[in-house]
Parts: structure tokens; C-alpha cells; sequence
């Protein structure tokens, strides 16, 4: 896998020396783009199809559950703690973590139960305080393709190849990009219109190039707004926000709470509070009722649909967290679960520049921002991704020579650019994952691909 270059030059003696390296530059990223494109074309496919799947995950989980999810509409609702109640007869040996209300009024309540080592919803009829159902967390199925989306099923070790392929797959569009520019060409057909009729290897080097290209701008900002949730890229940009003050404001309390446990560890909540740190309770005796916690989440107007997530332990809080299509509407409440004080409040007008422009990524990269169409636009982009890696391989496919891989052959004495050489430690340097495989890559090449005749007869 030759990719590294034997020297750094900038200035050619002459035109033909300069046009030389220039097409010498073009076969060498011709060759990167090819083996990124072989070795993270699947992972590509499977972001795009669970990707466009998740998309319509609200349509296809009222469909799916329609049953626990809708009830007939009644004249008075019964109250929640009585409703809490009828759960915990029903799972003695449970512990009840959350409460969400009926939001709509045809729509079930529901309370989250951990169960020995199982959580699961158990859905309640608001109007009559009956048990619908339940469904184990881990066995609906969004969720698991959340998880296959967001690290393959297989934990830490999946998050970070996910990573590493979208960080990829930024490179790959780069790549894509300088090899696409028409340079001289002028003709439309084959740079901004496919031709479908001048044989079977330009159709499908059209279809791979001028979709690319079309979609181009889609595809980065898909890309770019799901790096926020991967694991090292994700903490990164989380640690920039909280050290620059541009996610969430410092002290919503007006003083340094005693809890270092964020947010996330005790409740969904949006990206710009994930960080959050969870205050602690006053002393007390008799927690608040959740009727009490419900009117407190009312009168400051959080957005319907929020979920009540119980406190853990005496110095544990009520917090209250919605997470809406909009992110203008998203909240996130702690509550003192003695005095019922709401000792921090954080809303969208309360995050700072990057925390807002984060959140209105996310909820485009969810498909969630502008309804439908966005929908739509996102699985038109998933689509074409899909389209875009697989014409890839079929171009390989057709060309490739009898038992060899067929990668594109790298020039002799091939000397990188010092401008190029620049950009590559740039792209390393913004995403570490990248410049990880790329010292790996190099490592194989010199010690694997040129040592070993049988390997670089086969790599070509």
C-alpha cells in the first residue's frame, strides 16, 4: 500500500517538470482514494442504509407499537401517582426510574423499569390506570439499529471504527473532489451530467463521480453533523465547548455544584447538556410527588412530551428532560427532590454559539428540523451515498486484474508536495483517528508491501 513519498518539493525548474508533478500528484491521490474507498466502502453502506432506516424511526415506532402507544381518549386522567402506583403493584421487585406523561390525549403513559439487570417501559392507559403493556429496552428495534449505526453493536471498539470511517469518508469526498475537477474539460456530460449511453465503464464512472458530486455538500454536512455523538471526536468537541464556555453557561446555579456526574449519566438529554453537572438535593425527609414535579415542569413552560427522571439516592434530583424535533424547544431541569428548588433550568437560548449550532446539526443529521422534507433530503443523501460507494465498487470490480487487487500504481520517484504533505498532517491533526491509520498504513507499506515480493505483485 505504497502512500508515503520519498521527499518534499515545491518548486519545479520548469512547466513540463510542473505539469509532471501535477500529474504525478493526481495518480498518488488517485491510489489513497482507492484504498480508502475499498477498505471503508461497507462501513459507508451499512452508516447509509441504518442511517436512512433510523431517519423515519417516530413513523415507524408509532406504526410498530401502536398498540402500547395509543389509547381511546377519556374524560378525566387518573393521577400520576396513582398510576405510578398500579406499576409498582404490578413489578414488586422493580425500580421505577422515570415517568413520562401522556403528552397526547389519545397517547399511554409511560414509566421506565429497571428490573435486576433489565430495563423496560411498561405503558399505562392515563384514563383508567391500566397496564397496556411493555417492552424491554433492549429488544425494540430502534434501538438496535441506533446501536449498529453508532458503534456496530460491539461497544467501544464499533464507535471507533463508525469514527473512523466518516472521518474517512470526509477524505474520500476531498479526494473525490480534486480527481472530479474538470481541469480542462469543458463538456457537461460526464462532470455535472451522467452519460448513460457511451458504454458500461463511463456509466458507472459517472455515476460514481457526478452523483458524488452532486451530493457533495449533503454528504459533508451528514458527516460533520454526526461527529458530535462519536466517542473521541464527540468528547473532543464536548471538552472545546465546556472549556470555552460556548456549550453550556458555567454555573446556571449561581455556584459550584458539589456533583461531578454529568447529565448524561442520569437521563437522555440533549448534546449541549450532556456535560452538565448534576447538582445535589438539600437535606429532607418526603421527596415531592411527581404531581408536584409535573406543575413545576409546567409553570416553566417545558416543552410537552418531557420525561421525569427519578432521583437516585438522598442527595439525588428530579430531572426533567425533553428532547423535541426542535432544538429551539429542548430543556433540562434539576430539581431539588425535597424543596422542589429548580436548581438549574437549561434551554436552548441558554447555550452558547456551538452548542446552538451542534444541536440544530444534530437535529438535521436526525432528519428532524424540517419535518418531512428534511426526511426526505436525508434519505435521498443515504441513498446516494449508497449509489455513490457501490458504482465505486463496481468500477473496481470491472478493472481489476486476474488475481491481483488493482490498485492504482503509485509514480517512481514519487515526491509529495510540501502543501499537500501540509493538508494530510492537517486532517491527522483534526481527526486523530485518521492520522492513527495513516501512521498504520505507512508502518504496513514499508514493512509488509515492500518486503514481501508476493504482497506488492498483488497490490500492484
Amino acid at each position: 500500500m505504497a502512500t508515503s513519498a520519498q521527499t518534499v518539493q515545491d518548486h519545479p525548474s520548469n512547466p513540463k517538470e510542473e505539469q509532471g508533478k501535477v500529474k504525478q500528484l493526481y495518480s498518488a491521490i488517485w491510489r489513497w482514494h482507492f484504498y480508502a474507498g475499498i477498505i471503508f466502502a461497507p462501513f459507508i453502506v451499512m452508516l447509509s442504509i441504518t442511517g436512512a432506516i433510523y431517519l423515519f424511526k417516530t413513523q415507524i415506532e408509532n406504526w410498530m407499537y401502536q398498540d402500547f402507544y395509543y389509547i381511546q381518549a377519556g374524560q378525566q386522567k387518573v393521577q400520576p401517582s396513582a398510576q405510578l402506583a398500579e406499576v409498582k403493584k404490578a413489578y414488586p421487585k422493580g425500580t421505577i426510574t422515570s415517568y413520562q406523561p401522556s403528552f397526547e390525549a389519545n397517547r399511554t403513559s409511560q414509566v421506565g423499569v429497571q428490573n435486576s439487570k433489565q430495563s423496560f417501559t411498561v405503558f399505562v392507559n392515563p384514563y383508567d390506570g391500566k397496564i397496556v403493556g411493555q417492552l424491554n429496552d433492549e429488544d425494540r428495534l430502534m434501538g438496535k439499529i441506533e446501536k449498529l449505526h453508532g458503534e456496530l453493536m460491539v461497544g467501544t471498539v464499533g464507535d471507533r471504527l463508525v469514527e473512523l470511517a466518516a472521518c474517512w469518508a470526509i477524505i474520500l469526498l476531498i479526494t473525490g473532489i480534486y480527481l472530479w475537477w474538470p481541469r480542462e474539460r469543458k463538456a457537461l456530460y460526464g462532470i455535472l451530467i451522467p452519460r448513460l449511453s457511451k458504454g458500461k465503464r463511463l456509466f458507472w464512472r459517472d455515476m460514481h463521480a457526478v452523483t458524488a458530486f452532486w451530493l457533495s455538500a449533503f454528504v459533508a454536512l451528514l458527516i460533520i453533523t454526526g461527529l458530535p455523538w462519536s466517542g473521541l471526536m464527540g468528547d473532543m468537541i464536548n471538552r472545546v465547548a465546556t472549556a470555552t464556555h460556548t456549550g453550556y453557561p458555567p454555573f446556571l446555579w449561581g455556584a459550584k455544584p458539589e456533583s461531578t456526574i454529568p447529565t448524561k449519566d442520569v437521563a437522555k438529554v440533549a448534546w449541549a447538556a450532556e456535560q452538565l453537572p448534576v447538582p445535589s438535593s438539600s437535606s429532607g425527609i418526603q421527596p415531592i410527588s411527581v404531581e408536584q414535579v409535573m406543575k413545576i415542569t409546567e409553570e416553566k413552560k417545558v416543552y410537552p412530551g418531557y420525561n421525569i427522571n427519578f432521583p437516585e439516592g438522598e442527595k439525588g434530583v428530579y430531572t426533567v428532560s425533553v428532547y423535541p424535533d426542535q432544538p429551539e424547544n429542548q430543556a433540562t431541569i434539576h430539581i431539588d427532590q425535597y424543596s422542589g428548588k429548580v436548581l438549574a433550568d437549561l434551554r436552548f437560548k441558554d447555550y452558547g454559539p456551538l452548542a446552538k449550532v451542534i444541536s440544530i446539526g444534530i437535529a438535521l443529521h436526525e432528519g428532524h428540523y424540517f419535518g418531512f422534507f428534511n426526511q426526505i433530503l436525508g434519505l435521498v443523501t443515504c441513498l446516494g451515498l449508497i449509489a455513490v460507494a457501490g458504482s465505486g465498487l463496481v468500477m473496481w470490480w470491472k478493472r481489476r486484474p486476474q488475481g491481483k487487487l488493482g490498485a492504482p500504481s503509485l509514480p517512481k520517484n514519487f515526491k509529495m508536495m510540501r502543501w499537500v504533505a501540509i493538508i494530510i498532517i492537517a486532517l491527522g491533526v483534526l481527526f486523530p483517528l485518521v492520522g492513527v491509520s495513516l501512521i498504520i498504513a505507512l508502518l504496513l507499506d514499508f514493512l509488509v508491501v515492500r518486503k514481501i515480493p508476493k504482497v506488492k505483485q498483488w497490490v500492484g
